[in-house]
């Protein structure tokens, strides 16, 4: 790894595969295991950058196809990079535009030496290789640049799945070739479906380069929790214990602290600001849906231990929000969620120091299937 990065595991639970870990990078050092919102436009939806500080979050994520296509990574660049361009001055991961071709399939032809998409913005077409991507995620200025790797959906048929794997494989070993920043981290992604088989041996192989971290990629593409689950408890244990353990585009928080307690440092997910946009909020009482009549005249909080914005006021006039077509109820319930998930992280990595992740996670479900 880098001079620039460094990773340390400061305590792993007793109990489980939990790991209370610690990532240092060129735009600060993030608390692990931890949660990046998702600001694929450059921007997480709705949220200023001060309101995201606010919401403890250490770390984003920004997506290569969308910037390569709109502004373009050349004028990102020219304004000074992604940290500037955005105003976010802590790390920023880049996914490499691989779940677009799971996302945008009608739009993208795959082969060998690449995918070609065509825009959805313009119908453009836009040809994207592994060294394209790193490219593109070299101009951004992104800490960490992930390879480009094949993501198909699931259910899928096992020569499907297996191709992708195989060429995710080796689309790895290009980027790796073609990455030249020392400032910038690039992490393999595991592809390999529902097979555990595909799954250890995509990890292995690409554990006999180095990488400064594994990112587990192809999970909530279609799969059940269960199968997820599954797919986490073969390849953990297959990747590089002084490396991060990366969950990609996952998920619900009943699927972080399973992820966690399999041994999984990082995640991302739109969920937090998807749902909250659609007036869902998160709560330890399970999801509170604020379209519901039964909350027109309440007087309480979402959360009265929550200091977000959105728990200084009622649910009556949270529900008032949205019912009334105003744009602060999405932007509060966003931060809200933002919020919760930060919170929610911050308490797993106490209880993993404390050695009772187990139990932590037991206490959560139990209050969240009710």
């Amino acid at each position: 790894m880098a001079d620039s990065f460094h990773f340390e595991v400061l305590h792993t639970d007793s109990g489980c595969s939990a790991r209370r870990s610690r990532f240092r990078t060129p735009h600060g050092t993030v608390e692990m295991p931890a949660f990046m919102p998702v600001g694929t436009q450059g921007t997480v939806k709705g949220v200023t950058v001060d309101q995201l500080h606010d919401t403890g979050a250490q770390m984003i994520l920004a997506n290569t196809y969308h910037l390569a296509i709109r502004p373009g990574e050349q004028v990102i660049k020219q304004l000074g990079g992604l940290h500037s361009f955005s105003g976010w001055s802590g790390p920023i991961l880049t996914d490499s535009g691989g779940f677009q071709i799971f996302s945008l399939a009608q739009r993208a032809r795959v082969t060998d030496d690449g995918v070609t998409f065509r825009s959805h913005v313009d119908g453009a077409e836009i040809h994207l290789t592994p060294e394209r991507a790193i490219e593109i995620q070299a101009a951004l200025g992104s800490d960490v640049a992930m390879v480009l790797d094949h993501v198909v959906s699931l259910p899928n048929d096992d020569r499907t799945v297996k191709d992708a794997a195989a060429r995710t494989y080796r689309w790895a070993q290009r980027s790796l070739k073609a990455a030249s920043k020392t400032n910038q981290a690039v992490f393999a992604i595991v592809q390999g479906g529902l097979s555990t088989e595909l799954r250890r041996q995509c990890a292995a192989e690409l554990s006999q380069f180095d990488f400064p971290g594994f990112a587990i990629g192809g999970l909530s593409v279609g799969e059940s929790p269960a199968e997820m689950v599954e797919m986490l408890a073969v390849t953990c244990p297959e990747l590089p214990a002084e490396r991060p353990r990366y969950l990609m585009g996952v998920g619900r928080p009943q699927d972080l602290l399973e992820a966690i307690y399999l041994g999984v440092d990082m995640f991302d997910c739109v969920m937090p600001t998807r749902n909250g946009r659609n007036a869902l909020a998160f709560t330890d009482r399970g999801a509170i849906r604020l379209r519901n009549r039964q909350f027109a005249d309440r007087a309480d909080p979402l959360d009265p231990d929550c200091p977000c914005p959105a728990c200084q006021h009622s649910l009556g006039y949270l529900r008032h929000l949205f019912t009334a077509g105003e744009m602060l109820g999405p932007i509060l319930v966003s931060i809200h969620n933002l919020t919760y998930y930060q919170r929610l992280l911050q308490e797993a990595r106490q209880a993993i120091t404390e050695g009772r992740m187990g139990q932590f996670k037991q206490e959560k479900m139990a209050h969240w299937d009710n």
